[in-house]
This record gives C-alpha cells, sequence and structure tokens, in this order.
C-alpha cells in the first residue's frame, strides 16, 4: 500500500469530507498514516473562516516544499474551502502543490491522483455547481463508535462576516432514504452515535421537499440499533416547534442543542444579516426549555464585529447573563475577503477585541461553572469513549447533553454506556464515580 497522510483544518464538515476522500484513496492502493514523512500523498483538508486556519495552512505548505525536494514524486493536493477561495492562485504561490480541488468535487479525488500519477503536472478544479456529493463515494470513518452524517451541503444565509456560502455553494439536501441508509450502514460497522451535519441542519429539505429536518431526525431515530442521534449546526431563524416536539418525544435524539446567536443585540444582529432579533431568540430559548427542560445549550459568540460599541458589548454580557448557556464558542471577529463586513466602517482596534473577548470568555466561564455545579450528586448515563489524554486509568465519556465526564477505569469497555454519579464538577468537564 501507498502512503497518504490527510490533514484536516476546520470544521466536522471537513472532517466527514476527509473520511470520504480516505475511502476514495484506499480504492487506489492508499493507505492514511499520521506522519507526513515518508508518504507518497500528502492531502491538505483546509478552512478559511478564520485568518488562523488559512495562516496554519500556508505554513504548512512551506513545510512540505523541502518534503517535495527530497522526494519529487511525492504528491501533493489542497482540498476544502481555502482551495475553493483561492483556486489556482495557490499553484502561482507555492508551485509544488500539484493539485487544487474545491468543495465540490471531493468525489473527483481518485480520478485527480491517478491522472497526476500518469502525466504530472498541474489540476485545478474549483467549479462550483449546484450538484450534491454521489452516495456512492467509499467512506472510511475514522471515530469508533461515533459517526459523522453529512445531511445537506451549503448554506444560503450569507452572514455579513462569512465566507462559507461563497466557498460552500448553495444548499443542496441529500435525499432523505440516501441519509437513513448510511445510518444503517454506520450501525451495521458497530457505530452506536450519528451527528447529522449540515451549515444549517433546520433548513433540510427546502429544495426537495420529501422531508423536512424534523421528519429526518424522526426516520433517524428509528433506525433499528441507533443509540445516539445528534446534529450540527441550528439556525435560529429556522429551528421549528416540529423539531423541538421531535426531541422531545425521540428516543435516542440527544439532549443537546448548538444555536449559534453569534451576538446579544439587534443593532449588531442586522449588520450581522442574522434575519432574527433577540426577542424572537429569547422566544425560542424559552420554547425548548419549557419542552426539553433538561437540554443544554451551547452557542457561537463573536465579538470586535464592525461598528461594536461598549454599549453594545454591555447589551451581549447582559443577554449572556439571561440566557445561561451551558458552554460557548467565542471568537474574535476576522476579516474574510469577499465578505461585506470586510469593507465596513468602524473596524473594532485589535487590542479591544482581545479586551472584550477575555471579559466574555470570563463571564462564560463563570456560568458553565455555575451550571455544572448543579449536577453534584446527579446520576448521568456516559458513553464510555476511552482512556484520557493524561492518564490511562481515567477513562471519559460524554452525557447525552454533550458534557464530558471522567472517571475511574474499572471493567468498562470503549463503547459501553453506563451511569456515572457527578463528585466534582468543573468548569469544561463532570468528575465522577461509576455507580
Amino acid at each position: 500500500m501507498k502512503k497518504a497522510f490527510i490533514g484536516v483544518y476546520g470544521c466536522q464538515m471537513n472532517i466527514s469530507d476527509a473520511e470520504r476522500m480516505e475511502g476514495q484513496l484506499r480504492t487506489i492502493g492508499y493507505e492514511r498514516v499520521a506522519e507526513m514523512e515518508g508518504a507518497d500523498l500528502i492531502l491538505l483538508n483546509t478552512c478559511c473562516v478564520r485568518e488562523t486556519a488559512e495562516d496554519k495552512v500556508y505554513g504548512k505548505i512551506g513545510e512540505i516544499k523541502h518534503l517535495k525536494r527530497a522526494n519529487p514524486d511525492l504528491i501533493f493536493g489542497i482540498t476544502g474551502c481555502m482551495a475553493q477561495k483561492e483556486s489556482d492562485g495557490l499553484i502561482k504561490r507555492a508551485p509544488h502543490i500539484d493539485f487544487v480541488l474545491g468543495t465540490n468535487k471531493v468525489h473527483e479525488l481518485t480520478h485527480v491522483v491517478q491522472e497526476i500519477e500518469r502525466e504530472r503536472g498541474h489540476i485545478v478544479d474549483t467549479q462550483l455547481g449546484e450538484t450534491e456529493l454521489p452516495d456512492d463515494v467509499p467512506v472510511a470513518r475514522g471515530g469508533k463508535f461515533s459517526a459523522w452524517v453529512p445531511i445537506m451541503y451549503g448554506c444560503n444565509n450569507f452572514c455579513t462576516y462569512c465566507i462559507v456560502p461563497y466557498v460552500r455553494g448553495r444548499e443542496r439536501s441529500r435525499l432523505p432514504e440516501d441519509v437513513v441508509q448510511e445510518v444503517r450502514e454506520a450501525v451495521a460497522q458497530g457505530y452506536k452515535e450519528v451527528t447529522l451535519l449540515g451549515q444549517n441542519v433546520n433548513s433540510y429539505g427546502k429544495d426537495h421537499k420529501q422531508a423536512d429536518f424534523a421528519d429526518l431526525l424522526k426516520m433517524v431515530d428509528e433506525v433499528p440499533g441507533i443509540e445516539r442521534v445528534r446534529f450540527m449546526t441550528s439556525h435560529p431563524k429556522d429551528l421549528s416547534d416540529k423539531v423541538i416536539a421531535v426531541i422531545r418525544d425521540g428516543e435516542h435524539i440527544c439532549e443537546h442543542i448548538h444555536l449559534p446567536v453569534q451576538y446579544g443585540s439587534n443593532k449588531l444582529l442586522k449588520a450581522m444579516n442574522r434575519v432574527y432579533t433577540v426577542e424572537s431568540y429569547k422566544d425560542l430559548v424559552r420554547r425548548i426549555r419549557q419542552e426539553i427542560p433538561n437540554a443544554s445549550l451551547t452557542t457561537d459568540l463573536i465579538v470586535g464585529f464592525p461598528g461594536e460599541t461598549e454599549e453594545d458589548f454591555a447589551e451581549m454580557l447582559a443577554f449572556l447573563k439571561e440566557i445561561r448557556y451551558d458552554s460557548a464558542y467565542t471568537f474574535i471577529y476576522s476579516k474574510r475577503s469577499g465578505t461585506p463586513a470586510a469593507t465596513m466602517e468602524n473596524q473594532v482596534d485589535d487590542k479591544v477585541k482581545h479586551q472584550r473577548l477575555e471579559q466574555l470568555m470570563a463571564l462564560q466561564n463563570e456560568i458553565s461553572l455555575e451550571i455544572n455545579q448543579g449536577l453534584q450528586d446527579k446520576v448521568l448515563e456516559v458513553m464510555v469513549e476511552g482512556p484520557s489524554k493524561n492518564d490511562a486509568d481515567t477513562w471519559t465519556g460524554r452525557t447525552r447533553t454533550n458534557k464530558i465526564v471522567l472517571f475511574a477505569h474499572g471493567d468498562e469497555q470503549e463503547g459501553d454506556f453506563i451511569n456515572v454519579k457527578i463528585t466534582q464538577p468543573q468548569t469544561w468537564v463532570l468528575k465522577g464515580e461509576r455507580v
């Protein structure tokens, strides 16, 4: 077998795409390896949502130049969102790149690699059409018990800070029977948990109209042998009462909703083109908590968006205190060329951005700790994931609400479901003992 290194940057969709890339490469004699040194093929599946992600990729491209000099037969390709955005500009900047494949071209990987093997030269294919990934693409799943299952591709929302619609294209939903069949296959392979993926899962099915997201969730929940069903990411404008009811009534659908708000003031939400208001978002959260009282709620927050004032930021902190998320992914606004926000006036000073981020994180950490302390002495179902990174005798797992739990290892095995009594709740993890 030839050796292929696949480096993945960015979101869960990129991880899922990389699994499909690896599946294809296996059919033409490649096995995935953990190190670039000695590889016959290096593939970087890239992200361009934030500047830091692009910087990491450019740094890695520089490293690979030395490997290419040492081994001229090494094949080097760039895929993913950054490939879509930069196209042949990547090869002009770094001629040691052999091929650039856009986000719609994952299924073309084997043909491109074989052509490079035969002819060498450069290949660039970043045409962004309306077609979805074919459903016969082989998948080499990375996890042992948790599987990523994409249900749709692209995004129609055009938030002013976001480049995703420009590099992923418009929304295209997979057929419900194809999604359900992939879940069945994953279960047959021993996977106990699936996460349904989309840039905005709540708008699933608006194109083909054969099923909406609530319908699809119910179908997946009923697949024999499935233990847990998760999904991400939800756009607040499309999360319906029907979806909330399906989560409430489902047997295997986890009580965790990631609901990115991005900001806590109407002025900034309008500038971001988020469509909803603070008031409508709060009403949505009220309905979720009324119907699913034990649900955990997480979010994404951006500080330093153009035009953000101290008054706006104070509104954000007050909003956070009222909503009380279990946890939040917090980001400093990063300019993305080609997006409307990149040319907006009143860009926020970098030092101010960092100060506000620290304040935001400190407040959220307080809230997360208080919420977790409410789980003291509670007994929670945990799916065992295996040894923790730092201690082989301490194992880790996740609750249905997506909280990480650490416990002393006994006779449990990876993939088991056990009950753990929480004895030491912390900000980021819960520590407990098996009961």
